[in-house]
Formats: C-alpha cells, structure tokens, sequence
C-alpha cells in the first residue's frame, strides 16, 4: 500500500520517517517530496509498505500524532490524475483559433 504523508516538519528525513513505519511492519519505499529548485522538503512524503494490514495499523497509529512537532496527516495515497488530456480522448488537443463560418 502507498502511504501518504503530510504535515512533516521540514527537517525530516527519509530515514526517521522509514523508522517511524517499520514501528507497525516492513517498509519497501520512503520518499519525502522535495522542491525541485531548492531541494528543501516540500512538508509531504510517501510510504510504501507491502502489508495492508500493516499498512494500515500504521495509518491508525501515525495519524494525528506528533512526530518531530507536528501533527501528522496521514491515509492512503490516491491516485494521481491524469492531466495530460485535458479531459479528451487520446490526449488531443483541442484548437484555439476562432471558427471561419464559409
């Protein structure tokens, strides 16, 4: 299951969320998001974690509760959409030019 994380203190690293994680189970994956320009933490993250069960025993047991200062908001990581088609098919885009009427 991929977690997400937010509301991390901007100090944070990889390494002290992974070992808030492994607490509930076995942890495959820690990303902590960071601005591309800055490279400072952007103040979310993701977890992977194999193990529903766990995963989730970990979203009850970190949620709302302090880590490094801060109240953590955490629950399972959504899908991101899909931009790219500007909501047609195929990825077309659409013209925009006025119409010549003949």
């Amino acid at each position: 299951m991929n977690i997400y994380v937010g509301n991390l203190s901007h100090d944070t690293t990889d390494s002290e969320l992974q070992k808030a994680f492994e607490a509930f189970g076995r942890v495959l994956s820690v990303t902590i998001v960071k601005d591309k320009f800055s490279g400072q933490s952007r103040g979310f993250g993701f977890v992977g974690m194999p193990n529903n069960k766990e995963a989730q025993t970990a979203i009850d047991g970190l949620n709302g509760k302090d880590f490094m200062g801060r109240a953590l908001n955490i629950n399972e990581a959504r899908p991101r959409p899909d931009h790219r088609g500007g909501g047609k098919r195929g990825g077309e885009r659409g013209g925009g030019g006025r119409r010549r009427s003949w």
